[in-house]
């Protein structure tokens, strides 16, 4: 599961990168109708992870606009975690808490995710899903697998998927503004790609801060020995 959660996306993506300009302005000429199916086909197909998210929060931006779009695209996040929380859930029975439990730098991590209380397990999730290269339906299956609890895992993955969703999704918006036909002659494109570069530069700043965070609040996850296939303790490491 966690293999097809990783290997999906991005073949979906590739079709709708390509057809952004095609299904864009179909969606935008829906209005409403647009606006609904966009959404609903967020939740489903990011939720059973057939699509990537990023493709599809930037095919918002290109049809809606940042003050559609954004929204729109967290609704489907939203809407995609809670769909994928009880899937991957029900599908991995126990077998990943198995694995960790034969681990104790994951069972550390598991620990504080589980057992944490639900401000401080929202905030690791937080600091989970804030990175840009953090895999969405992977973090799902692997949240999920872990038994997570519900709240924290759906708090959690909406604050943290708000930044990268905001950066592609204006990225997507701005590219679709350059290139519209109505735009006035003339109209100059600093202004646009000034935000656009300092929204991808927040990001990226936010994910690594991200990171150290999520180290410092888990010191034990990388205190703890490594071990070997066998479970036990590397001779260079012991003393």
């Amino acid at each position: 599961m966690a293999t097809l959660a990783t290997a999906l996306p991005p073949l979906g993506g590739l079709l709708i990168l390509g057809t952004l300009p095609v299904v864009g302005p179909w969606l935008e000429g829906q209005q409403w109708t647009g606006l609904a199916l966009y959404t609903a086909g967020f939740v489903i197909f990011a939720g059973l992870a057939l699509l990537p998210t990023y493709a599809q929060a930037a095919l918002g931006g290109w049809a809606f606009g940042f003050g559609w779009g954004f929204p729109a695209a967290m609704i489907g996040f939203a809407g995609a975690a809670m769909l994928a929380h009880p899937l991957a859930g029900r599908v991995a029975g126990q077998r990943l808490v198995e694995v960790i439990d034969r681990r104790p730098n994951w069972r550390a991590l598991h620990g504080e995710l589980t057992a944490s209380g639900f401000w401080r397990t929202t905030l690791l999730v937080t600091l989970l899903r804030l990175p840009p290269t953090s895999p969405f339906a992977l973090g799902n299956v692997l949240l999920a697998s872990a038994r997570v609890p519900w709240w924290p895992y759906l708090v959690g993955t909406v604050v943290g998927l708000a930044p990268r969703t905001a950066a592609a999704v204006l990225a997507a918006a701005g590219i679709a503004e350059l290139g519209h036909e109505h735009r006035p002659p003339g109209a100059s494109d600093w202004p646009l790609l000034l935000t656009l570069g300092v929204t991808v530069i927040v990001t990226i700043a936010l994910g690594l801060l991200a990171r150290r965070a999520l180290r410092r609040m888990t010191p034990a996850c990388h205190e703890v020995p490594s071990l070997d296939a066998n479970g036990e303790q590397p001779p260079s490491e012991q003393t």
